[in-house]
């Protein structure tokens, strides 16, 4: 990620500033510049390591990616009218009320059902 020799072309604050923009904390005695540089080096193999032991961020199962899928299936797809409505939402036109309360509904859902599509893309990389 970062080069040693880039790291210690930088100043202690270009240091500092560099592990506040990505919450690493520096090793040992915080007025080292070397404490920073041994963070800012090593926290990518942490994060992998980490992810190999199981420890942070993971994968949901297959199963409930899965139950995305069905959640998506169970939605559905707009009826023809039904997109329209949502490309003139899009364009910020709204119905008056109380018709603009399933007018916002019916966006929403098409919001989520497209959000839930991209979640099951990327899950299935």
């Amino acid at each position: 990620m970062f080069s040693r020799s880039e790291l210690e072309a930088m100043t202690l604050q270009e240091l500092k500033d560099l592990c506040l923009r990505y919450s690493v904390k520096p090793t040992g005695n915080a007025g080292y510049k070397v404490s920073y540089i041994t963070s800012l080096m090593a926290f990518p193999q942490i994060a992998l390591s980490q992810s190999k032991q199981g420890k942070g961020i993971k994968s949901p199962s297959f199963g409930n990616i899965q139950s995305i899928g069905e959640a998506l299936d169970e939605m559905r797809e707009p009826t023809n009218e039904q997109m329209a409505l949502i490309r003139v939402s899009l364009e910020g036109r709204r119905m008056k009320y109380p018709e603009r309360y399933e007018q916002e509904r019916i966006y929403t859902l098409y919001k989520v059902k497209l959000l839930l599509s991209e979640v099951v893309n990327l899950l299935s990389q």
